[in-house]
């Protein structure tokens, strides 16, 4: 790989890393330079091994687990330079007024304090700075109707990534986090399926949703010590979604 954003000698722990985003995300670091440690909830040992990395059972929700996770990249790498927060859950489709305490509960578990956790385990091991990127979400810079407990799991993490960069920064890590809109990923598809994405590319200026591999390049962008200056801030992966309505939507609009 070109030496632009080049990661030779550097250790990502990647949650979430078993498909979508996080797989993208490996496996592009891994042709960087990185020594990549995937973590995710369903065995991926053959996919880290064809990349060269790690992967440790872990589950974001349980404290001990990501403790765990952390713990086992130092002692089988040596530190870790790199933390990618990208395991994620929606749950619980439905008007606020009628949404679940249990909704609330299971978005906030893995979206928000999978992030927390991943923070604030990873960086005892990364004494000689680092990054850390957390996967948030277009839906955490606006509302989303029906979707209370996801959006507001996301807009958590944002608020988090802010407090996290002022705080580590002194110890140069730098925190950051990345607000993709639709991605076509297996969760994606397994929620809403076809029509869902196809209602979905209509609402993006583009005309389409992202694929998993543009949202990694940005995640890897923010990894690499290429961007040893940028702390503390929130970049869309929308396609222009958060922009304002595309075309497509005001023209079905208009032709109502």
């Amino acid at each position: 790989m070109n030496q632009l954003f080049n990661l030779d000698g550097k250790v990502a722990v990647i949650t979430g890393g078993t498909s979508g985003i996080g797989a993208a995300a490996a496996e592009r670091m891994a042709k960087a330079g990185a020594t990549v440690v995937i973590a995710g909830r369903k065995n991926a040992i053959e996919f880290a091994e064809r990349i060269g990395g790690i992967f440790v059972k872990t589950d974001v929700s349980d404290e001990n687990s990501v403790r765990n996770l952390m713990a086992v990249a130092n002692d089988l790498c040596g530190k870790i330079d790199i933390v990618v927060n990208c395991a994620g859950v929606n749950r619980g489709y439905n008007t606020l007024l009628e949404s679940e305490k249990e909704d609330f509960d299971f978005n906030f578990n893995v979206n928000t304090m999978g992030v927390v956790y991943g923070i604030k385990h990873a960086t005892q091991y990364m004494s000689q700075g680092g990054s850390i990127v957390n996967v948030a979400s277009a839906a955490g810079v606006q509302g989303v109707p029906y979707l209370a407990p996801y959006v507001s799991s996301k807009w958590a993490v944002l608020g988090i990534t802010k407090t996290a960069a002022l705080e580590l920064g002194e110890q140069n890590i730098r925190v950051n986090a990345i607000c993709p809109t639709s991605v076509d990923t297996p969760m994606a598809r397994a929620e809403g399926g076809e029509p869902q994405l196809r209602m979905e590319h209509k609402a993006v200026p583009l005309g389409r949703i992202a694929e998993p591999e543009e949202v990694a390049a940005i995640i890897h962008f923010l990894a690499a010590p290429d961007c040893a200056f940028v702390n503390g801030q929130t970049i869309g992966v929308d396609g222009g979604f958060t922009a304002g309505m595309s075309i497509n939507a005001y023209n079905s609009l208009a032709a109502e």
